[in-house]
C-alpha cells in the first residue's frame, strides 16, 4: 500500500514567494541529502520525539512486507535532534516524491544548535495515515527491521545511517539507539527470542 500525499504536499503555499526556506531533517534526510541545498545547520524541534513508527512501502520494504522508518510523535517537553537545509523552493517537488508514502508538509520553528532561530519545514507521517504502523515492542521491531528490504535497499541500513549521524550530532535518541542495539544483538543471535504474533512483515 502506497499512500500517495504528493498532491496533498503541492497544495501547500507555506512559503510561497519565499527565495529560500529551511528544511528540517531527521531520518533518512539525515545522511543522505540527494537534493540541491545552500547551507546545511544541525537544528532542533520542540515538542517531538522520532519513532520508528511509520510503515515504508516503497523505499525500505514492499506494499506486501513494509519496512519500519521514522516519523515525529508529538511530545510536548521533548525534542528532537536533527540537521536542516536551506533550500529553493524548486527542491520541494522531488522531495515530494520522496516522502509520498504518508507523509505531509508542516511548519515548524527550528532551533540552530550553534544560536538562532527560523521557521521551516518537516515531513511528518501523522498516526492516521494509512502506512502508520505504531508501537511495537523494541525486540519485534528490531527483527522486523533487520529483515525487511525494499527498492532503496536493507531497512537495516537506515537505522544505522540514522545513528550514525545522531553520534556525529551528539544527540541522545534512546528510541534510536535502543533499536539500533537490539537489532545489533538479534543479528548476532543474543537477542531475545521473538514471536512473530502481530508482526507487519517478515
Amino acid at each position: 500500500m502506497v499512500v500517495d500525499t504528493v498532491a496533498i504536499n503541492r497544495r501547500s503555499n507555506a512559503f510561497a514567494g519565499e527565495e529560500s526556506l529551511w528544511l528540517f531533517g531527521y531520518g533518512s534526510l539525515l545522511y543522505k541529502a540527494d537534493f540541491p541545498f545552500l547551507e546545511c545547520r544541525p537544528a532542533r524541534i520542540r515538542g517531538w520525539v522520532r519513532r520508528f513508527w511509520q510503515g515504508s512501502h516503497d523505499h525500505r520494504g514492499s506494499p506486501e512486507a513494509p519496512g519500519r522508518v521514522a516519523t515525529l510523535i508529538r511530545a510536548p517537553e521533548s525534542v528532537c535532534t536533527g540537521m536542516a537545509y536551506r533550500i529553493t523552493p524548486d527542491v520541494l517537488e522531488p522531495l515530494d516524491v520522496r516522502e509520498k508514502n504518508g507523509y505531509l508538509r508542516f511548519t515548524t520553528e527550528l532551533a540552530f544548535t550553534d544560536g538562532g532561530t527560523a521557521e521551516g519545514l518537516v515531513y511528518i507521517a501523522t498516526e492516521d495515515n494509512a502506512a502508520f504502523l505504531g508501537e511495537a515492542p523494541m525486540q519485534e521491531m528490531a527483527r522486523h527491521v533487520a529483515r525487511s528490504r525494499g527498492p532503496s535497499g536493507p531497512n537495516r541500513d537506515y537505522l544505522l545511517g540514522v545513528a550514525r549521524v545522531l553520534r556525529e550530532l551528539g544527540a541522545d535518541d534512546p528510541h534510536v539507539f535502543g533499536l539500533e542495539a537490539a537489532m545489533l544483538a538479534w543479528e548476532s543471535g543474543s537477542g531475545d527470542p521473538v514471536s512473530g504474533a502481530g508482526e507487519t512483515s517478515a
